[in-house]
């Protein structure tokens, strides 16, 4: 296993702490958007459209129905918490031998434009999740056993795994072709 970079993994802290600061000052506007595509996603497959998203002033995402009595509480979402791997995908473009050219930083916005689609569906698996396992009663009659299963696998997973492997694979498939290091033959190896 060839020895770590002190060079590359300077640029990795860079390209964090550079994203990092990116995403503290989008976060508010960006919350926001993730949520309406949630929201709009969700109508999508409902009828009538009962499911609202609003960003509220603590930075969490509330989850409403118009179903729901107006006096009970509304379940609310830490966004960031499904968000963040923004901050590593930044990272793993960083590394890039050249992270300034123009073909890593067009795969880094490819890949944002996904990753932020992914988000979408994140948060709209975390809204199907409250619905199927944290309302009580009321999940119990409008999701099957089946269904609350499913929902709740699949929010752990995304939180688990996919957060990760998202970000990971979109960096495999749209860093640029000078981002894999070169092959070094070494003469006199494997030679007896």
């Amino acid at each position: 296993m060839p020895p770590l970079a002190w060079r590359t993994v300077l640029k990795a802290l860079a390209g964090f702490a550079a994203g990092l600061a990116v995403y503290v000052l989008i976060t508010p506007l960006y919350d926001s958007l993730i949520a309406a595509g949630a929201e709009k996603t969700l109508n999508a497959f409902e009828n009538p459209n009962v499911t609202r998203l609003r960003r509220a002033p603590d930075g969490n995402v509330t989850v409403d129905r118009m179903d729901f009595d107006p006096r009970s509480q509304r379940p609310a979402i830490p966004l960031r918490d499904l968000t963040f791997n923004f901050v590593l995908l930044t990272a793993l473009f960083a590394v890039s031998p050249r992270p300034f050219s123009d073909r890593n930083i067009g795969g880094f916005v490819i890949a944002s434009v996904i990753l932020a689609l992914t988000h979408v569906l994140g948060a709209v698996v975390e809204v199907q999740s409250i619905y199927a396992l944290k309302l009580g009663n009321w999940s119990q009659m409008h999701y099957s056993g089946f269904e609350r299963n499913f929902w709740g696998a699949a929010n752990h997973f995304y939180r688990l795994v996919l957060m990760y492997a998202i970000a990971f694979a979109l960096w495999w498939v749209f860093r640029g072709p000078d981002a894999a290091p070169p092959l070094r033959h070494r003469r006199g190896r494997g030679k007896k």
